[in-house]
């Protein structure tokens, strides 16, 4: 006897369509939210640089009192005192560790291998990453920086020393100090894809960040074009209200040059990720 073979040929795999980018910034919302530490993290730390802020202003109060009228009249110092340098380098800190796990935990956890196996464009996914990590810290930021300048105020206002938002400088600082958030944590993505490992890069972002600009002192031209390329250095004069002292032997940042630092670190930190996670090995 024989038996009867089919020779119908086997059905053809169905292929699945591309990701499109949508669906990547679903992913990586979805990664983002899902993490337990992620909402504790934002909100720990807009509690921190919002109740540093009150703290300043408090202390500015104390000094007030033994300020002499003309010293009191200069409002455009109090405009510095809602974003104190102790609540912002804690936020830069942050920002740019989260930024960088946002990378590196997927290397650490092997969840790349799975990543890259659905969608092969890794240069898709970092452009991903980059999007939600931007609009997410850029919310964060804004919310930060408005409640610093409204709790402050606020305070100052018991002692007729608060200033408008129409304030001279007040809409710039504003603007500065929501946006220092995402830079930071872009800047701290870029170095995740690069570096890939969670301590390295860690240290390499905060440092970058925090230790490097105070190293370049601002009295020589070449040391004080290092220290004004710093984001902390752009941040700074942006929430500045008062002209530099012409006089002053010390070489000033410029308020575009200090936007142009804002735009050109996170570009490049995206840019050379991109180029990197395409030619390298998972």
């Amino acid at each position: 006897m024989t038996t009867a073979t089919s020779s119908a040929p086997a059905p053809a795999p169905v292929a699945q369509p591309p990701a499109r980018f949508r669906d990547l910034l679903t992913s990586e919302w979805i990664k983002t939210r899902s993490l337990r530490s992620t909402p504790w993290t934002l909100t720990l730390t807009a509690l921190f640089v919002i109740g540093s802020a009150a703290v300043a202003a408090l202390a500015e109060i104390s000094n007030l009192r033994t300020m002499s009228p003309a010293a009191r009249a200069d409002q455009g110092f109090h405009v510095f005192v809602a974003f104190p340098a102790a609540g912002y380098l804690t936020l830069m800190l942050v920002a740019g560790s989260v930024g960088a796990l946002t990378v590196v935990s997927e290397y650490s956890s092997g969840l790349i291998n799975t990543t890259t196996v659905a969608v092969p464009a890794r240069g898709a996914v970092v452009l991903a990453k980059a999007v939600i990590a931007a609009a997410l810290w850029t919310a964060v930021g804004t919310l930060i920086s408005t409640g610093c300048f409204l709790i402050s105020q606020a305070i100052l206002n018991g002692q007729q020393a608060g200033v408008p938002l129409t304030h001279p400088g007040v809409l710039r600082a504003l603007l500065a100090s929501a946006l220092l958030a995402p830079v930071c944590a872009l800047i701290g993505l870029g170095f995740g894809a690069l570096i890939r490992h969670s301590a390295t890069t860690m240290v390499t972002s905060a440092f970058t960040l925090l230790m490097l600009p105070p190293i370049f002192s601002q009295s020589a031209r070449w040391s004080a074009a290092v220290n004004h390329a710093m984001p902390v250095t752009a941040w700074k004069r942006l929430v500045q209200n008062w002209a530099p002292d012409p006089h002053s032997l010390a070489y000033s940042a410029t308020v575009p040059g200090s936007w142009a630092v804002y735009a050109i670190w996170p570009l490049i930190a995206v840019v050379l990720a991109t180029v990197v996670v395409r030619h390298r090995d998972v």
